[in-house]
């Protein structure tokens, strides 16, 4: 089995700061890549930033000078600055992987993680 879980979320005033992190585990080969995504009610999940296996990274660009990604292998964290009230969402990690014996991508997503920004 493979998971993602995340950590880190939480409740934070606007112009803070907050770290989340997500480990991948399980019967993993590859990961092609790794990143976050953000989902509000009423609102599509939308892209927050991501990390290829090249090591190349894309953000949204709402978040772009504040937000920034790294990647260990199977580690993900999302090292969020300068909130606003408008980051205030559930961030869910996200994962294209090939599973351990497997031979497609698969795309594995965590729990997620409910950041509120608050002034």
């Amino acid at each position: 089995q493979v998971s993602l879980v995340e950590a880190g979320g939480g409740l934070v005033q606007v112009g803070g700061f907050l770290r989340l992190s997500c480990a991948a585990s399980g019967s993993i080969s590859s990961i092609q890549l790794m990143g976050w995504h953000r989902q509000v009610p009423g609102k599509q999940r939308e892209l927050v930033a991501q990390m290829f296996d090249d090591g190349k990274t894309n953000y949204a660009d709402s978040v772009k000078g504040r937000f920034t990604i790294t990647r260990d292998n199977n580690l993900v964290s999302l090292q969020m600055n300068s909130l606003k009230s408008e980051d205030t969402a559930v961030y869910y990690c996200n994962a294209v992987l090939t599973p351990k014996y497997g031979t497609s991508y698969a795309n594995y997503w965590g729990q997620g993680t409910q950041v509120t920004v608050s002034s």
